[in-house]
């Protein structure tokens, strides 16, 4: 069932192959999550399969989805928010002993100004935003990102690895004894969600249950939460993250307590990110669009301080709450060892996709993308 979209005037055209079209709002189009309980009961059944194909068709169509989980609740996303909310808010000379640059910065903290948008330095991305309607143009990012981050690694690691890098053992900060309890409940809650979408995703596209999930087990998977501290940034169009791809196979987010997301359409359609109470945000990165030549987009995004993301501030600091916008995210990636390459379609269509997406180690993939970054140990460039 092939879908095509197109804008046509601030309502999204989904055309199917025989030509029917049906108008969807953005508001309504985000208010439709993908449901997981279905599954969760009983793969087999009709609902649930509905789900996975509507899955597919949103995972090709637009990159990007709402989907709600009955295991993920608000209370551990609070949880969550209030720890990183008061780790980020420490003076930085606590914060940089957690720094891990000899690893590329790929477990601990990474420092505000550290990491550098692809679209600051690559011609071809600010090509691409400038030939963008106005309307819907991203910012182009001059300056390193105005964000801090900190990665905890979430789930098992291989005994052996060629990425050693990658897989290293977790960063404990000093002063927050309960800092393990909820960094890995909440980054196993997410990891399961990201489990459940990757073998209903697997079963859209015509593949065997596990085919995504296999190449997950043992992942450098990462809880990966920013803080940009808004009391210091929040100036109206600064960016705290420029505009970008994500390097890993799926991206999920928790609600953020304050805006600024924003999220492109394949058809080109900036999107401010609203994800409804109970539900995350899932997003598709460069391993999975490998891995589907390409039927499958790594979104484009980026956060900047816009009108509502100020109107928020002036309500926390009336009601003494913290200044800083904490994003609830984990990065999946598939297993650094294992190889990327095409797995849709019959031999021949795989092996013509391979001259587009040719074979590669997950890790020397990723070690590429993080070099783009400024993020890469300098000598492992």
């Amino acid at each position: 069932y092939e879908i095509s979209a197109c804008l046509v005037g601030s309502e999204m055209c989904i055309r199917d192959r025989y030509g029917v079209a049906s108008m969807t709002s953005v508001e309504q189009f985000w208010s439709s999550p993908i449901l997981l309980e279905p599954f969760l009961k009983d793969p087999s059944s009709q609902e649930a399969l509905e789900q996975c194909q509507k899955l597919k068709d949103i995972l090709k169509r637009v990159g990007a989805f709402v989907v709600k989980d009955p295991r993920v609740t608000e209370e551990d996303n609070d949880k969550f928010l209030d720890l990183m909310e008061k780790y980020f808010s420490q003076p930085e000379i606590h914060k940089i002993e957690d720094a891990r640059p000899e690893l590329s910065y790929q477990i601990g903290v990474t420092p505000e100004g550290t990491e550098v948008s692809r679209c600051a330095t690559d011609p071809k991305c600010q090509e691409l935003i400038n030939q963008m309607p106005k309307e819907h143009r991203a910012h182009i990012p001059t300056t390193s990102d105005r964000k801090w981050r900190f990665f905890h690694r979430i789930g098992p690691r291989p005994s052996n690895s060629q990425f050693q890098e990658l897989n290293s053992e977790p960063v404990l900060p000093k002063g927050f004894p309960s800092w393990i309890s909820i960094m890995d409940r909440w980054g196993n809650l997410l990891l399961q969600s990201i489990y459940t979408i990757a073998e209903m995703a697997a079963i859209g596209f015509n593949l065997p249950k596990s085919a995504f999930t296999s190449m997950l087990d043992n992942g450098p998977h990462l809880l990966a939460p920013t803080g940009s501290d808004l009391e210091k940034y929040g100036t109206l169009g600064q960016i705290m993250a420029g505009f970008h791809q994500d390097l890993n196979f799926l991206t999920i987010h928790g609600k953020s307590r304050i805006p600024g997301l924003f999220i492109w359409l394949r058809d080109g359609t900036k999107v401010a990110v609203k994800v409804p109470p109970g539900c995350l945000l899932c997003q598709a990165g460069m391993q999975i669009q490998h891995v589907t030549a390409g039927e499958v987009l790594a979104g484009y995004h980026e956060v900047v301080v816009t009108e509502q993301t100020l109107e928020t501030l002036e309500i926390r600091k009336k009601e003494n709450k913290s200044l800083w916008r904490i994003s609830s995210t984990l990065f999946a990636h598939v297993a650094s060892d294992k190889y990327l390459e095409p797995m849709l379609g019959d031999e021949k269509k795989r092996e013509e996709d391979l001259g587009m997406y040719p074979k590669i180690k997950a890790g020397d993939q990723v070690r590429k993308e993080l070099a783009s970054i400024n993020l890469l140990k300098q000598k492992d460039k």
